[in-house]
């Protein structure tokens, strides 16, 4: 006989073991979360995002991810040279551009 626990409480301690589903329904219910919260949105935005750089065309209006606003000249593979100003052409890539403008909002600036 213990001093500190008596043998009543042993018994009942021992006969009370939470079963395997009860012991991982928390993990999986968290994971469940983190992929409804975190994990999906996250791919649903990269599947626009690349929609939308393949949908990109000359003369369309655009704001690169750094937020400079211009419209595109010409279009590659990989780059798009878009004009920013009068005579003032930057080349970038077309992954960084951010989001395609109403036609327009140039005029406006």
């Amino acid at each position: 006989m213990s001093f500190f626990v008596s043998d009543a409480w042993a018994e009942v301690a021992a006969a009370q073991q939470p079963s395997m589903l009860e012991t991982l329904i928390f993990p999986i219910g968290l994971i469940a979360i983190l992929y409804f919260f975190m994990i999906r949105p996250q791919v649903k935005r990269q599947k626009d995002h690349k929609k939308l750089v393949e949908a990109l065309a000359k003369g369309d209006e655009v704001q690169t991810e750094g937020g400079v606003m211009g419209k595109i000249v010409d279009l590659g593979e990989s780059f798009a040279k878009v004009e920013v100003a009068d005579g003032v052409v930057l080349t970038i890539r077309r992954q960084s551009i951010g989001a395609v403008m109403p036609k327009g909002t140039l005029k406006e600036l």
